[in-house]
């Protein structure tokens, strides 16, 4: 189905995105994926192709430009490509928000070229080891002594946890007032008593970093302080709506990347004497899967511009959220099928992307978690 949400500019965008990933990342799959890591030169060169943070104001690099068109281009172009994760994603669905909208002129000098170009890798800690999809759950706190805040705590499932050199923190100042006592600090790499644990062994989207930190009386200035003091909480809910549609962008993209190889391979394997493609049954699977990832990305498409008009609510975007993954899963999970045994094996594209997809349920808020906010969206 034809898409019109694109314009020209968007299209010139998609070209060199598309350049970069083929040149500086997919040539590396196999070999991240191995290490669990990737290398940060590929961030410089992606800065300097304007590639990252170009809602950052034209003074310190970027474009000045909020349009959740260019964050959809990113990601489609990652996965059209056949190439993994490094991270950049993260910074422009979910850390540009805060490292441009939400710091202060200080900040942003201190922060921002760098964040443009590439050499300042950020990341945000909000999950514990007791408290995921629950915010006002947090334990790490933040205890104002002077000019400086001291932080004592643990965070989870850090993406980008060993390699970021700014991390956009969830601390409780007022730890007696549930959410309305979180404040965001920003923790940068050198400080006293910041700690990064064992890189976690994931199941998927293992060449993306992810990792436990910890916090001994790290004493950050109250210069890092992000956005007001005990307005953490509210901070938060307004970015989560992006990070959310980010997510729901990036299953649609997977899934049309998995049913595009699967289509081929369907054309091209053999049984019988004929092309599985032919039986009925698999064209049949084939056709459905198509229908959906129609509706899918009509159903993104809309939430875009939603998002760029400022009329995304938050209930539409964990409907986005939530929908988009599950249909993901099940396209992902009948195209591995369609391979047969070969699916199951590592060397084949489509085992990675059934393994990346399965935590997209699960982070920016469990499906769980969404439709409980729709549910309570309408009155129950």
């Amino acid at each position: 189905m034809k898409r019109t949400i694109f314009e020209p500019e968007h299209e010139l965008f998609r070209q060199t995105a598309r350049g970069f990933y083929l040149k500086e990342c997919a040539p590396h799959v196999d070999e991240w994926e191995e290490t669990g890591r990737t290398p940060r030169e590929p961030w410089l060169v992606a800065g300097r192709l304007g590639l990252i943070g170009w809602e950052a104001p034209v003074e310190f690099g970027g474009l000045g430009v909020r349009d959740f068109r260019y964050n959809a281009v990113m990601t489609e172009e990652l996965h059209a490509t056949g190439s993994a994760s490094i991270g950049i994603g993260l910074q422009n669905d979910i850390l540009s928000s805060y490292m441009v909208h939400l710091t202060n002129d200080e900040q942003k000098k201190r922060w921002l070229p760098g964040f443009v170009s590439g050499e300042l890798i950020a990341a945000i800690a909000m999950s514990e080891p007791g408290a995921g999809s629950d915010i006002a759950g947090i334990r790490t706190t933040a205890c104002r002594e002077g000019d400086h805040y001291v932080i004592n705590g643990a965070k989870t499932f850090i993406s980008s946890g060993l390699q970021s050199d700014l991390i956009v923190t969830v601390v409780k100042t007022d730890p007696a007032a549930g959410r309305k006592g979180i404040s965001l600090l920003a923790i940068e790499r050198g400080m006293e008593g910041f700690e990064r644990g064992r890189k976690l062994d994931k199941i998927g989207q293992r060449s993306a970093d992810t990792a436990e930190l910890s916090f001994s009386d790290v004493r950050v200035p109250v210069e890092n302080l992000i956005g007001e003091e005990n307005r953490g909480f509210y901070h938060l809910m307004r970015n989560l709506p992006a990070e959310r549609l980010g997510i729901a962008i990036q299953a649609a993209s997977q899934a049309r990347r998995a049913l595009e190889i699967t289509t081929e391979y369907a054309a091209d394997r053999k049984a019988f004497g004929q092309a599985i493609g032919t039986f009925q049954v698999n064209r049949h699977a084939i056709a459905e899967m198509t229908v959906k990832l129609d509706v899918m990305q009509v159903y993104v498409d809309r939430c875009i511009e939603a998002s760029n008009a400022g009329e995304l609510t938050a209930q539409e975007a964990a409907g986005a959220k939530y929908w988009a993954t599950e249909t993901q899963w099940e396209i992902l999970d009948r195209c591995l099928q369609l391979h047969g045994g070969y699916g199951y094996m590592n060397e084949y594209e489509i085992a990675r992307l059934w393994r990346d997809a399965r935590v997209q349920r699960m982070y920016g808020g469990t499906n769980e978690i969404m439709k409980d906010l729709i549910g309570r969206s309408l009155g129950f």
